[in-house]
């Protein structure tokens, strides 16, 4: 049975990068990284909703990019699972492979 990683299991109105995006490096299923997107970009949208960008990026681009940034500072293997699990890649360095 897999288990289902609860994005701001404690509804904190503000978090930190880490309790964001922290928990999604653990993911290792599609379905567990479908749910737990959509409930962060649903987070980020709250957020742009109350203060707008000017550059119209939208809740689930800002979403990617995070994770994808965040899944940088880890290992190769974990970044590339993110990478795929989350459709996303580094904003800089793109897929780095081994």
């Amino acid at each position: 049975m897999n288990t289902i990683t609860k994005f701001n299991p404690e509804n904190k109105e503000e978090l930190t990068y880490r309790e964001c995006l922290g928990p999604a490096m653990e993911i290792t299923t599609k379905e567990d990284a479908v749910q737990y997107m959509n409930d962060y970009v649903a987070y980020i949208q709250k957020a742009l909703d109350n203060e707008p960008r000017t550059d119209n990026m939208s809740a689930e681009q800002i979403a990617k990019i995070n994770l994808g940034y965040y899944a940088g500072y880890y290992d190769a293997e974990t970044m590339q699972r993110v990478n795929e699990l989350f459709s996303t890649r580094h904003p800089i360095f793109g897929n780095l492979h081994n």
